[in-house]
């Protein structure tokens, strides 16, 4: 069968003849239809993220719509890699996927999806009313947490992105205001003070623009502040590092804490969310872009900037 093998961290997998995966005791093979590719998914293969692959060459992927023996669709993880024509996953491994409810839709947003409901509620603790400042607002996730956002009560939504064009689209999935953020640092510093306060932030980014933002917070208007502000760091698209001044937190509300593999909530926690997400889905209540593309040019697209829209590998 065909795969997407990774052989060398730092180069992009390619599409190779792979063995048939044979179950042992306990698994069972999933035809694989459609596949997402992350954010998660790049920095794996290029070695930069802490949990790395065991050995190379290994099939890439961790996650995948699919079919199981009887042709039930399922979302399914698989330890030995999605990015294939078949898979093996275990029972306790699969979700199943509600009849009328698109088994690519779901594969696009499992993941983004899932991490930003519950970053804004179990991290957060979002209220009811509560402000919300979305960093990195262009990409999947952040269109994703935009919407989320406003469905689970934020009384205001500012997006912030480099993407003019998405940007554009945002306020048509919830967002009050939008900020560019490919602007001179003080130009940047103004549009958040004048755009908040804040109480949650979700940011994909860290960086400058995240360092842009917590230094409006020892602005001496007072008026200007949020007595909490809740910053859940997601991920580093602009960058691994920010300065934090110290004063900054001591003269200000911030508190800042990360969401992703070492602190994720409890596994029904995150199956209430998927099951959210699901109904969102059922009801077209989630604007998802998706871009389909056969598994064999993986190696073409694996780091386009997908401006937005979900790459679906379809074997």
């Amino acid at each position: 069968m065909k795969a997407a093998v990774l052989r060398s961290l730092g180069e992009p997998p390619r599409f190779e003849d792979v063995p048939e995966p044979v179950p042992g005791e306990g698994w069972e093979p999933v035809r694989v239809t459609a596949c997402p590719l992350t954010n998660l998914d790049r920095v794996l293969a290029a070695g930069t993220h802490f949990a790395l692959p065991r050995e190379l060459p290994a099939i890439c992927g961790s996650l995948a719509a699919g079919e199981r023996a009887d042709g039930a669709p399922v979302l399914f993880r698989s330890p030995g890699g999605t990015m294939a024509e078949r898979a093996l996953t275990r029972p306790e491994l699969c979700t199943p996927i509600p009849e009328g409810v698109d088994p690519d839709l779901v594969a696009a947003v499992q993941n983004p999806g899932v991490s930003t409901w519950a970053a804004l509620e179990w991290r957060a603790g979002l209220s009811p009313g509560e402000r919300v400042l979305v960093l990195g607002a262009t990409g999947v996730a952040g269109r994703i947490a935009v919407q989320l956002a406003r469905r689970l009560g934020a009384g205001r939504v500012v997006a912030a992105g480099r993407d003019p064009g998405v940007l554009a689209s945002l306020p048509a999935l919830g967002a009050d205001a939008t900020i560019r953020l490919d602007r001179p640092g003080a130009e940047l510093r103004e549009a958040f003070r004048a755009e908040g306060p804040f109480d949650v932030v979700l940011d994909y980014l860290w960086g400058p623009p995240t360092e842009a933002f917590i230094s409006t917070l020892g602005h001496t208007d007072m008026r200007l502040r949020s007595s909490r502000v809740r910053l859940v760091q997601i991920g580093t698209m602009a960058g691994a590092e920010v300065a934090l001044p110290a004063e900054i937190l001591r003269s200000s509300g911030l508190e800042v804490v990360g969401f992703g593999t070492g602190n994720a909530p409890p596994a029904g926690e995150l199956a209430r969310c998927l099951s959210g997400l699901t109904a969102l889905l059922a009801e077209g209540a989630l604007d998802v872009p998706v871009g389909r593309v056969p598994l064999s040019r993986v190696e073409e697209v694996w780091n386009l900037d997908q401006k937005g829209v979900r790459t679906l590998l379809i074997p």
